[in-house]
């Protein structure tokens, strides 16, 4: 990727608050006019990552850069007021005192006041709430003051647009259906975005690319087609997605397991592995006929099965094992409890990483 290619960059970021490690000389590209979702649990350094981008907080280590402009490195930053950054906090921040229209221009004191109403009520035409500009932040919702908030910090025209969690305090129903609509404006936007996130779904929805982040370090980057198919350790294999898991020894280059022989790395012989089976690798009321190359056939015992709405959670027991696996299936075949239901294995999707990971 070429420099005029990459909207926002980090080099070589370290930083800490006393004696906490929080980023670990981290490098990072995201392209112009992408949506990259840092994604990782609390406390992996996700909202730093954003602070340091918008300039509220002075960088230790390494550099910042904007559309290949430097922005921050140890000995000099630019404000965060000439950055060109839009940054939605995670609770919102908005001026309880001030009306919508009023918190939506409050960004854009360079411009006249019939500039910034003209900018601020297209913005809220963007987001729905063009009808709600006289309103006060506590006679909105959740979703409302949500929409409100992203107005803010897109009516500049931003750079850069930093989304930390925008959408971790609504429900279920409602998440859903503003990440959907953020998307669409985003897309229609192409601002370059970085957005914080714990939630492997929305990160696989929203982002062009995933950065997973653990302890200050961002262990893989890519698409998400790329990180669900291909994870380089377990902690991105199971954060990411489920997984079925089965440990085992690895005295060569293959191992037993539940599901047949598995080949394992070179470096991973003479060690404890852990066997991780996507639960979509397998496939229900199959034959032990027609396999193809990257398939095994497995046989189990239905023991459990229960209705959960358009799905089956269902448990079986793998013959010859004892082995058993629980996972949800929208799979309407199966048999009662207690008949044996076959299944094929897709090893593309079953990976193997050391028992204990660095």
């Amino acid at each position: 990727m070429s420099n005029n290619e990459i909207g926002l960059q980090f080099s070589g970021v370290s930083h800490s608050y006393g004696a906490v490690q929080v980023l670990n000389d981290v490098t990072l590209s995201v392209p112009v006019g992408s949506i990259t979702c840092l994604l990782g649990p609390s406390g992996c350094g996700k909202t730093t990552f954003l602070r340091l981008s918008a300039g509220l907080e002075n960088l230790q280590r390494g550099e910042i850069f904007f559309d290949g402009e430097k922005v921050a490195d140890a000995n000099s930053s630019i404000a965060p007021e000439i950055r060109g950054v839009g940054l939605m906090f995670q609770d919102y921040m908005l001026f309880p005192h001030l009306s919508v229209l009023e918190n939506v221009r409050f960004g854009l004191g360079g411009l006249s006041v019939g500039e910034q109403v003209k900018k601020a009520k297209l913005a809220l035409e963007q987001v729905g709430m063009a009808e709600f500009r006289s309103y006060f932040p506590h006679m909105l919702s959740g979703g409302e003051q949500q929409r409100v908030a992203l107005a803010r910090a897109i009516v500049p025209r931003p750079k850069i647009l930093l989304l930390d969690e925008p959408f971790s305090g609504l429900d279920q129903h409602l998440r859903k259906s503003l990440r959907s609509d953020t998307l669409h404006l985003l897309q229609e936007l192409g601002t370059t975005t970085l957005m914080v996130t714990h939630d492997p779904e929305e990160a696989l929805l929203m982002g062009d690319r995933i950065a997973i982040m653990r302890t200050g370090n961002v262990l893989q980057e890519g698409t998400g087609a790329d990180l669900y198919s291909r994870p380089t350790n377990a902690f991105c294999a199971t954060f990411l997605g489920e997984t079925l898991e089965y440990r085992a020894y690895a005295q060569s280059a293959s191992v037993d397991t539940p599901f047949g022989p598995v080949e394992v790395k070179k470096g991973l012989i003479g060690s404890e592995v852990r066997v991780l089976v996507r639960p979509e690798a397998i496939t229900f009321g199959s034959e032990n006929s027609g396999l193809g190359v990257n398939s095994m056939f497995v046989s189990g015992t239905l023991t459990e099965l229960k209705e959960v709405g358009p799905s089956r959670n269902v448990t079986l027991e793998l013959h010859g094992s004892g082995f058993k696996i629980r996972l949800l299936s929208s799979w309407r075949g199966f048999p009662e409890v207690g008949c044996e239901v076959g299944m094929v294995i897709d090893t593309s999707m079953m990976f193997v990483f050391p028992a204990v990971e660095g």
